[in-house]
């Protein structure tokens, strides 16, 4: 699949992902992509989320490809359910935090804290790093296994996000394009 035959929409986490971060550079580099922009992104709550991500897939009826990040994977996970039958071509999942994480963060609802339990109805691949801050190697390899995801070993590269120098991310993007082309 090209970028030209799908919607991209990028899901970030926590924060909304800053200007710096690859998401938003991602966003401003390929023509067909998007931002999913929430209400809350300081205080997020799963189902207004969820329901917020089924929205915006359905708003164009194009095939779509998720591009998420941190609590962004939380939501698309939590999402399983709600996605089957939407025109989710696939899901690229960058550094998903622990459950046990996100149950330390006050101003986020508990309810991304349980452990998703159902595969996802759509090809996935996972990206994790061996020192992310807000998980362990072994919970994304417990996620990508219980989503239905192939893992990606993203070496030493902390949360992947801009404080650990990942703001463009060139080679998160080649690996999205390897990614594309797989489905």
């Amino acid at each position: 699949m090209r970028t030209a035959d799908a919607d991209i929409l990028l899901v970030p986490g926590l924060g909304g992902s800053e200007p710096d971060h690859w998401q938003r550079r991602w966003a401003a580099r390929l023509p067909t992509s998007r931002v999913l922009e929430q209400e809350d992104f300081d205080r997020p709550r799963l189902d207004s989320w969820r329901t917020r991500l089924v929205a915006e897939i359905r708003r164009d009826g194009r095939p779509t490809i998720l591009v998420a990040h941190s609590l962004g994977c939380l939501v698309v996970a939590h999402s399983a359910k709600a996605l089957e039958g939407l025109p989710v071509a696939g899901a690229f999942l960058v550094a998903p935090p622990s459950a046990e994480t996100v149950a330390t963060l006050p101003s986020v609802d508990r309810a991304f804290a349980a452990t998703p339990t159902e595969r996802l109805p759509f090809p996935a691949l996972v990206v994790a790093s061996r020192d992310d801050p807000y998980s362990s190697y072994a919970d994304a390899e417990r996620l990508a296994g219980t989503l239905g995801a192939e893992l990606v070993d993203a070496g030493q590269s902390g949360h992947l996000n801009v404080e650990s120098g990942h703001g463009p991310w060139p080679e998160g993007l080649m690996r999205f394009a390897g990614f594309l082309k797989t489905l």
